[in-house]
């Protein structure tokens, strides 16, 4: 599996926020690591979705984010790899924006990242056309309630998800027709510097408290992060640690959660470009999180890149079980918890043995999430399973 040209589709120009870039970059990065040439291309779609966080809005108007994908991909050494197109203004923008018509003719495969680009002519033809789902649960829920999105779909050959159990007895995503296979998010590692921990420092997250609206379906109801965190709104009083939420989300209740002990920070200072949001997670002294309740309740096995950033970083994890105990080794710098008492115990655990966890952190994310590994063998699957 080598000398092959794959054109990745995300989401960096509309969503130009620290997490989000390296979520889908190393992606990139890491497949060009492997000898491949890699083209990231973007599409605007047909209805206002670019986010300005300086004005916190959605528009048509990709300013802000063509500037962030252009100096992080050039620090990268992928200046010349990337393009946009503007459907509402009818053009191309991006170093790589003359080539892509023939770069996709001459493509091997397609990885469609969160399937949040529209189907076009210049990749819909790629021989191989892999959709990665990196919302389990909710993606196999709108492939059954909506036919456009079940048509997006169906115009890939192969399918990838986050949701790691999707194919065991334990695993209650809804069966949407489609033949998933497991994958994870894929980590560069020596993107990621690894720092000494702070033990006297904050316990951190970036989340958002509703990112859309909860679903149901046959029967049963999936919902955010809103859903899961109500019996953890205690965890600071009870542990005596600092607790910091990067907390995005009108609807959030800020107020009630300073009043329980969390400190709350607007998302968009850490998220400000990939080196703040790196920054952050480095300042910190591990992370604590919930999954959306989707996630959880389904059993899916889902674990966030977000998550995987910080033990990238030597930073340990407690986090809430989604099921990824069953294909992940946990106890050692990552941490689950599936009520209250287990979440204390993981934090309490964390405190008495620091310096032990953050080691085994790094460790962690080298064995589970190494990009080489991960993309590897996603490429071996992709052309082995096309349909």
């Amino acid at each position: 599996m080598s000398d092959l040209r794959i054109v990745v589709l995300g989401y960096i120009v509309r969503g130009p926020l620290g997490g989000l870039a390296w979520h889908h970059a190393q992606y990139v990065l890491g497949l060009t690591r492997l000898g491949h040439d890699v083209l990231f291309v973007e599409d605007s779609d047909d209805y206002p979705a670019c986010y300005d966080p300086q004005t916190d809005s959605m528009s048509v108007d990709p300013t802000y984010g063509l500037s962030f994908i252009r100096n992080f991909f050039n620090k990268l050494g992928l200046g010349d790899r990337w393009a946009y197109h503007d459907a509402h203004a009818e053009t191309w923008h991006g170093s790589a924006f003359t080539r892509v018509a023939d770069f996709c003719r001459t493509a091997d495969l397609v990885l469609n990242l969160s399937g949040v680009n529209p189907a076009r002519e210049w990749w819909t033809e790629i021989p191989a056309r892999a959709l990665v789902d990196t919302d389990p649960v909710f993606t196999q829920i709108r492939h059954l309630t909506d036919d456009a999105e079940r048509e997006l779909a169906k115009r890939h050959t192969v399918f990838f998800s986050f949701g790691e159990n999707i194919k065991t007895t334990s695993c209650k995503i809804p069966d949407d027709g489609f033949t998933w296979q497991a994958t994870r998010q894929p980590i560069v590692l020596d993107a990621w510097a690894v720092t000494p921990g702070r033990a006297a420092g904050k316990w951190t997250t970036v989340m958002q408290w509703d990112s859309y609206a909860a679903r149901e379906y046959g029967g049963r109801r999936f919902g955010m992060k809103s859903e899961s965190f109500g019996d953890y709104i205690d965890l600071p009083d009870r542990t005596g640690q600092l607790f910091e939420l990067a907390l995005g989300s009108a609807n959030a209740p800020r107020e009630e959660l300073q009043s329980k002990g969390w400190q709350v920070c607007d998302p968009r200072e850490p998220t400000r470009d990939p080196w703040t949001y790196q920054s952050y997670l480095q300042e910190s002294k591990a992370e604590w999180s919930v999954a959306k309740h989707g996630y959880a309740t389904s059993r899916s096995g889902w674990f966030s890149e977000r998550s995987a950033a910080y033990l990238a970083s030597g930073r340990p994890v407690v986090t809430q079980e989604t099921g990824f105990s069953e294909w992940m080794e946990t106890g050692s710098g990552v941490l689950s918890f599936s009520n209250c008492d287990e979440a204390i115990k993981g934090v309490e655990e964390v405190a008495r043995r620091y310096d032990f966890h953050c080691r085994a952190a790094r460790e962690i994310v080298a064995e589970y999430f190494d990009a080489r590994k991960v993309l590897t063998h996603l490429l071996e699957r992709a052309f082995v399973n096309s349909v």
